[in-house]
């Protein structure tokens, strides 16, 4: 399991982030997550040129990365503690990020059992809407 890490200055103070040394997330990211006043967690990043595509626009494959991992982060209590692997991840897109924007992503579980964990959220900067996503977590103990 990954450190949790705790932002003490810039933009990002007092949200948190993973240890992920060496990993994909630290070639996409950095990303953050800290609950709302609600306890609804919220993830987010700042858009930067790393994430565009030849377009100009973030791409798609940037916004579903943020997504899986928000999917995580929104299911934290719902994984007490195991490991996870995606099983399923949908997605919608509605509209582009661009560079210097605040990505931000929200959502809920819908159901949680035994083993697999039901999420569904949306990706915003201010008020356009990005992306919807569901998707479906498998939890499991780690082989020790």
């Amino acid at each position: 399991m990954s450190k949790k890490i705790t932002i003490t200055e810039g933009e990002f103070a007092g949200w948190q982030t993973y240890d992920l040394h060496d990993t994909f997330d630290t070639v996409v990211g950095p990303f953050y997550g800290r609950p709302d006043p609600d306890g609804q967690m919220r993830c987010a990043f700042r858009a930067e040129q790393k994430h565009m595509n030849a377009g100009g626009r973030m791409h798609g494959g940037c916004l579903m990365t943020f997504a899986d991992i928000a999917m995580f982060q929104i299911a934290y209590q719902e994984m007490e503690g195991a490991s996870g692997v995606t099983v399923q991840l949908d997605s919608t897109f509605i509209d582009g990020g661009y560079v210097g924007e605040l990505i931000e992503a929200t959502g809920q579980v819908t159901k949680a059992g035994k083993s697999l964990i039901f999420v569904r959220g949306q990706i915003t900067t201010g008020e356009r809407l990005l992306m919807t996503f569901s998707g479906v977590i498998r939890k499991f103990t780690p082989r020790g």
